[in-house]
């Protein structure tokens, strides 16, 4: 018999998977589609061009999942972006953000803020280090009982306090600032000048259908600098092969261990016994049994799709159908036959510039203005459009002297108005994005050949990614830490015995990290050394 299922084959179900099996037991993974990996996938989309389908950038992956599964022996390989962002501007200038170029670069609008970005990186990475000395630890579980099933959780809360404690004051309260404030009154607070505002708040908004005036949103902000690419913290890189590898040097490293992968093999219940999970029954009408299932899904989806509601408390099942999805995001490839050259700065031969991330926001108030008409419109007038061409740094995905590039863009509602559908309106949008970064390089959209589309609808459809929610669940104050994704529960295991969840819908959140399955195998193996699966 099987001592473990896992529903779906996503970067995070195979990283529980492997701490699984490498501990003894014997585990299978199901997943849906014909490839395992999720959204972290690779896929010809014209063709002799391919690219990464929906995650498209790596700085989260955790290190130590990396060392664990031992990634670069079965094949990953990362390198980085030569210039961290480039923002093109409307009124013919540029700014450049990377290591040695930021200062001399914001000193063209402000020497008052070129001379307050080293005090902001300090301030930034103290609460970016408190957030890695927390991504691989289960959260404190508010549970119910005697006090002797209540100390554990009371250790690990006095453990953080502790931490917390020992900070200065005034670095406190920058982390309260941090954990509260919206990421536009953050940045207020530091610069003044446009561009090096909205530089730095683009990653408040990103997967996060709000404006970067939103209260939490400044988290959002942190969340996106705690990573690191080959040992240098904060930096942002990009896969040889696209994300696709790293999902499939998982996979690998999972089958190296005696993992079973099932692919075309989707869930459609968790089959319960006497209030236990037992098994489950797939798509296809096969049941498996197993010790104990773990699901990598949207924890939405799992508990008001494949879980039998009247073994749910309606407080739990209540909450749960209220979980909040959707990230606004509208992801797009394009085969390109040359470079984009951009207007503030020429050129179609390859430059630092290319090879990073393109940001298409000159302010914070241009997001502002892009979140409230997607509330309003459906989609922004004039939306955001992150650009990468992965094919700068990695020649295997486009044929020569050609190009790929993604298209990560913000801001379009999950669920349209007026009860419209994606699916009337998916091209229209995707010619308003390609007419977007047309404007700031004039050659853009007559040097696309194909182009893949990916509405909130299509994130839903393909990768389960409830209202195209990259984060699986909004990473609101409501919805971190402790309350994700609710308290009582954040220890990766649900109501029901034997069912525990391992994905982004739990701690620490969205994002190609492997933590979620690092910290659920922990949970899981001390539950089977405790018998408690019995």
């Amino acid at each position: 018999m099987r001592d473990v299922i896992i529903i779906g084959g996503g970067h995070n179900g195979l990283v529980c998977a492997h701490y699984l099996a490498k501990a003894g037991l014997k585990v299978t993974v199901l997943e849906q589609r014909g490839v395992v990996g999720g959204a972290a996938v690779t896929e010809e989309f014209h063709p002799g061009f391919r690219n990464s389908v929906a995650a498209y950038t790596v700085s989260l992956l955790n290190p130590k999942v990396i060392r664990d599964l031992e990634l670069v022996r079965h094949g990953l390989k990362i390198v980085e972006r030569p210039l961290s962002n480039f923002l093109p501007l409307d009124d013919g200038r540029y700014l450049k953000v990377g290591p040695g170029k930021t200062a001399e670069e914001v000193a063209k609008f402000s020497q008052r803020d070129a001379d307050r970005l080293q005090a902001y990186g300090e301030h930034l990475e103290v609460a970016a280090e408190l957030l890695r000395d927390t991504v691989l630890q289960t959260p404190p579980n508010l549970v119910q009982g005697n006090w002797l099933s209540a100390l554990p959780e009371l250790i690990k809360a006095g453990g953080l306090g502790n931490r917390m404690r020992k900070l200065p004051l005034a670095t406190q309260r920058e982390l309260l600032d941090l954990f509260t404030k919206s990421a536009g009154d953050y940045l207020d607070g530091w610069f003044e000048s446009a561009p090096i505002k909205a530089a730095f708040g683009f990653d408040s908004i990103v997967g996060n259908y709000a404006s970067p005036y939103t209260p939490g949103s400044a988290y959002v902000l942190l969340h996106h600098v705690f990573g690191e690419v080959n040992g240098k913290k904060g930096a942002w890189g990009h896969a040889i092969g696209g994300m696709g590898a790293i999902t499939q040097a998982m996979a690998s490293a999972a089958e190296a261990r005696g993992v079973e992968l099932r692919t075309g093999c989707g869930v459609k219940e968790v089959l319960l016994d006497k209030g236990r999970a037992v098994g489950v029954v797939t798509a296809q009408g096969e049941r498996l049994d197993a010790r104990v299932v773990v699901s990598n899904l949207n924890p939405r989806l799992l508990y008001t799709s494949l879980v039998d509601p009247a073994a749910l408390p309606a407080d739990f099942l209540r909450r749960m159908e209220g979980w909040r999805c959707g990230s606004g995001t509208f992801r797009m490839n394009v085969a390109l036959s040359e470079l984009p050259d951009f207007s503030c700065l020429p050129g179609k031969t390859m430059a630092e510039h290319h090879g990073s991330g393109i940001i298409i926001a000159p302010s914070l108030d241009y997001m502002e203005r892009a979140y409230h008409d997607a509330r309003a419109l459906g989609w922004a007038r004039k939306p955001i459009v992150e650009v990468l061409i992965p094919s700068t740094l990695d020649p295997t995905l486009a044929p020569p002297g050609q190009h790929v590039a993604s298209l990560f863009c913000q801001h379009v509602a999950p669920q349209l108005p007026d009860g419209a559908s994606w699916d009337q309106h998916r091209d229209t949008v995707a010619d308003l994005m390609i007419a977007t970064v047309n404007k700031y390089a004039p050659n853009f959209k007559q040097s696309v050949l194909g182009r893949q589309i990916m509405s909130p609808l299509d994130l839903e459809r393909t990768f389960g990614l409830v209202g195209g929610d990259i984060f699986h669940g909004a990473l609101g104050l409501d919805q971190l830490f402790s309350a994700r994704p609710m308290l009582g529960h954040a220890d990766y295991r649900g109501p029901i015995s034997g069912l525990y969840t391992c994905g982004a819908g739990t701690h620490p959140g969205g994002g190609v990290t492997g933590a979620p399955g690092h910290n659920a195998a922990h949970e899981i193996l001390r539950d089977f050394k405790q018998k408690k699966y019995a």
